[in-house]
């Protein structure tokens, strides 16, 4: 039996000695590889904390004191040391292991919080409340990565944070240098400048190669030089930003040493007051694959692919597909050669939402903003405002965080911006928080914003193209996460729409079908399902799903039911809209919507959780082919016989 077979809680990690501590390290990074590889997930981030958790677990009492990984997806190996072994080959499967913490997983979870730069406020709420209800012994730990910080809400947390001079908060900032790609700004220079000084360096390894291994005044001998006042820190490195706010500042540490970690933890521990250690890691550390991946330190790994052909399998694996990223990277260089007032913003995720390409072809038209992306869409508004046409490219869930700055400083201003959403709809395995079904109803209530859902890759580049020539206001794209399908040609236009299929010669005209984005190619093999069954459908891409096509008032008049298929939530969404439409001109026909449920979505496979919602070919064919019955009039009755006199019987 290994170590790590052996850790069913925190308090095992506790009986172990340091030789062994290495070894359940060395452990931990072999399940992370072996699993994580299989399974798909957060490779890099994981294996950069292992000595980080195992001595945040062996010096704080979780689950009394509250852990808050900030993001969470560095929570694998906090779960692998809280009971949850056994289940880890279940990573990220349907009914398995979350890829973030989860509550309903384990009491030593606390948020599912894959939205960056949260975890301080958090903290500094929970710490408050401790102390109002005068439980001063307990402790709330936030783990926040470099990249995190370049969020604005952490810094409003440690503007707050730091005049709470009796909260018991200990803040570690697990410092790699990098959030997905090397971390951007002023801050990520600042904490850059600590981790390359020199003189450091010097001393840190004076400090672990001499210091804390000398007997018995080792480690008393550490404690004092860094316990030492300000001016001997800022002989040894740049002055520390963080104790200017009055936060008590430990570091920097080198995270890979478990011993010197824990000790700097303890030191924090028994502070009275919020207290920042501040770790040196290294992304992808001890798995030379991810520590030489210069993009991302394989941040976020696929699962392994398919096992090359042989003999004994002589089925070879299948091309790779392309991704809708993949599509939108090629237009947009191309469409950078033709407008050189084309510009892009990301918040941290470069390579992610397509955009390396064009940074590789035009370096100077690319902004990386950090993780800020409310900052990013309002200095979107400022490069418009001076004449440019700013792209900003972000995942679907975090346009969420940027809604204000969309509503209030570029369409209140009616400004040429794009967005484009990747990973929009269902996700499948990164779980609730990452699915990005909740842009298409919050923006419908946005004055002037157009919005765009390609059903495949030839209307990208058709969509992206029209929306980048619109100069009044604001545009918006959404496609989801994964391979572009098939394509969908249309076979008529209605209004500016694509029609992609017609009832067959003879059949009424019984349902009016529109999908957005992918899944108008659904509907398609929706109406050929019904087709089959005697109804006649006409399926409509909207193509832009705000506002709605006025055309569709007269085609919904023409048919007996109207159909909207998306793969947003249902309230507030496209469906919504086109029943407003229709109401608002008094057609009269029944509308039917569907769309994913309003509720947070567990992990798990996206066709398998599209099927589970309902929409599914099948699922949707079986509904339409009800609700056309229940309108269908039925056949008028026989004549009744006049009914004979029977004979009257003997009394």
């Amino acid at each position: 039996m290994t170590l790590l077979e052996r850790i069913n809680g925190p308090e095992d990690l506790r009986e172990l000695t340091q030789d062994q501590l290495a070894i359940l390290a060395a452990e931990i990074r072999d399940v992370l590889v072996e699993t994580v590889t299989r399974t798909s997930g957060h490779l890099g981030p994981n294996l950069g904390v292992v000595e980080l958790t195992i001595a945040l677990h062996r010096v704080f009492d979780s689950p009394k004191d509250k852990l808050v990984f900030d993001t969470g997806h560095q929570s694998y190996v906090h779960k692998l040391l809280t009971g949850r072994f056994k289940d880890f080959h279940t990573l990220r499967q349907p009914g398995g292991l979350s890829g973030y913490p989860s509550q309903a997983e384990s009491e030593h979870d606390l948020v599912e919080n894959s939205h960056a730069s949260t975890s301080l406020s958090y903290a500094d709420g929970m710490a408050k409340a401790y102390r109002l209800r005068g439980e001063y012994d307990r402790t709330v730990v936030a783990v926040i990565g470099d990249g995190a910080l370049t969020g604005g809400m952490a810094w409003e947390a440690l503007n707050n944070i730091a005049v709470a001079r009796d909260s018991k908060i200990v803040i570690v900032v697990n410092d790699n240098g990098r959030s997905y790609q090397p971390t951007i700004g002023g801050l990520a220079s600042h904490l850059a400048s600590i981790r390359m000084s020199q003189r450091y360096e010097n001393v840190l390894d004076l400090i672990k190669t001499s210091v804390t291994r000398t007997p018995l005044v080792g480690q008393p001998l550490y404690g004092a030089l860094h316990g030492a006042k300000k001016g001997l820190k800022d002989f040894l490195q740049p002055q520390v930003l963080f104790e200017d706010l009055g936060i008590k500042y430990i570091g920097p540490i080198d995270g890979h040493d478990e011993l010197m970690t824990e000790h700097a933890l303890r030191k924090a521990a028994e502070y009275s007051g919020p207290v920042l250690v501040h770790t040196i890691t290294r992304k992808g550390f001890g798995y030379p694959l991810a520590e030489q991946n210069e993009e991302d330190c394989l941040h976020q790994v696929p699962a392994a692919p398919k096992k090359p052909a042989t003999q004994a399998n002589p089925a070879a694996p299948a091309p790779a597909k392309r991704q809708w990223s993949d599509v939108f990277s090629d237009e947009m260089v191309a469409i950078g050669a033709r407008r050189p007032d084309v510009v892009a913003i990301t918040a941290a995720m470069l390579h992610p939402v397509g955009l390396a390409q064009f940074k590789a072809a035009y370096p100077d038209r690319v902004y990386d903003v950090g993780i800020a992306e409310q900052h990013g869409m309002t200095m979107a508004a400022g490069l418009a405002m001076a004449g440019l046409h700013p792209v900003v490219s972000l995942y679907a869930t975090f346009l969420n965080r940027a809604f204000d700055q969309l509503l209030m400083d570029v369409a209140l201003h009616k400004l040429p911006v794009t967005v484009t959403l990747d990973r929009a709809g269902v996700t499948g395995p990164d779980g609730a928080s990452h699915n990005g079904m909740w842009d298409g109803s919050i923006l419908q209530v946005v004055p002037g914003l157009k919005i765009a859902a390609p059903r495949d890759a030839s209307r990208i580049s058709e969509l992206l193209n029209e929306a980048i020539r619109v100069a009044d206001g604001p545009t918006l794209l959404r496609w989801p996460k994964g391979t572009v399908g098939v394509e969908a040609e249309a076979v008529g236009k209605l209004g500016a729409m694509d029609v992609l299929a017609v009832p067959a010669d003879g059949a009424a005209k019984d349902v009016l079908l529109l999908g957005a984005g992918p899944m108008a190619v659904t509907c398609v093999e929706v109406a050929n399902r019904l087709q089959d069954h005697g109804i006649g459908v006409t399926v409509v891409d909207p193509r832009w799903v705000k506002p709605v096509d006025e055309a569709v008032i007269e085609a919904a008049r023409a048919h007996r039911l109207v159909a909207v298929v998306e793969d947003n939530g249902r309230a507030g969404g496209f469906g919504d809209a086109v029943a407003r439409l229709l109401r608002d001109h008094d057609v009269d026909v029944p509308v039917k919507t569907f769309g994913l449920p309003q509720e947070f979505l567990t992990h798990g496979v996206r066709e398998q959780i599209l099927e589970a919602a309902g929409l599914s070919p099948q699922h949707l064919a079986r509904q339409l082919t009800e609700a056309v019955a229940r309108r269908t009039p039925p056949a008028p009755a026989a004549p009744a016989q006049q009914a004979s006199t029977p004979e009257r019987l003997p009394e």
